[in-house]
């Protein structure tokens, strides 16, 4: 079983290490300041509409979202579990009309909970191919570029000391998948980092440091998170825009 979320490394740009690395204070003041163009609430209108957006918007839009009151990643996703349905049921290479329609729906609806997974990015990209909708299609696609390179400019990923940052476990698993490395079990060194390991090392690196701090800023108390793995479904691979 391949994992459905297989991009090719052709699509990603290189970035310098630390380009991006979110500083909380300074992203809280620009989102919240209503004279800044990127007040959150313009930023996350935009990203709905499917707009053009810079790298510095991207990051303002995912790392704000940490700030947000409908940013609660551990709470389940329910909607996320119709699309697993659809998904594992569907015929990647000839998908009916109804199937798609189905699989939009529930992904626009699961993306309220997560709007910046990259898996449901993905998905969306192929939904809209899918349906003939070329507008949204690279729309989606777009997005799923500058989320993961807003991921990849947060730190090399390569020490404890410069992890890639992310507002959600699965955005790591699916930054590797990205890569077309696939992943195992993750370790938890500090309270602040996971080290999620290659199932081969890649160029000697073997594997890469996430800080995941933001997944935990309101835990409750009493709260026992069981981490859900990537879902993996066979054969969705996006298209490669030239």
């Amino acid at each position: 079983m391949k994992r459905f979320f297989s991009i090719l490394s052709a699509l990603f740009v290189v970035v310098s290490a630390f380009a991006g690395t979110p500083n909380n204070d300074r992203i809280f003041a620009a989102i919240n300041d209503v004279d800044s163009p990127l007040y959150y609430p313009n930023l996350m209108l935009r990203y709905k509409e499917g707009k053009p957006m810079s790298d510095d918007e991207y990051h303002h839009l995912y790392y704000g979202y940490a700030f947000q009151p409908s940013y609660k990643p551990l709470e389940v996703n329910t909607a996320m579990a119709r699309v697993q349905e659809i998904m594992s049921r569907i015929s990647i290479d000839k998908p009916s009309v109804h199937d798609i329609d189905e699989l939009i729906a529930a992904g626009i609806s699961a993306m309220e909970a997560d709007p910046f997974s990259p898996t449901l990015l993905n998905i969306l990209t192929y939904a809209y191919g899918a349906s003939g909708d070329r507008v949204r299609e690279l729309a989606y696609s777009e997005h799923l570029r500058g989320i993961l390179r807003c991921i990849e400019q947060s730190g090399d990923g390569l020490k404890e000391k410069s992890p890639m940052h992310i507002i959600m476990f699965s955005h790591g698993l699916d930054y590797i998948a990205s890569k077309n490395i696939n992943a195992l079990k993750g370790r938890i060194i500090s309270r602040t980092v996971e080290f999620v390991p290659f199932d081969f090392p890649q160029n000697k690196v073997k594997g890469y440091y996430f800080d995941y701090s933001r997944v935990y800023w309101n835990k409750p108390d009493n709260y026992t998170f069981k981490r859900e793995r990537t879902w993996q479904f066979n054969n969705l691979k996006p298209r490669e825009y030239k």
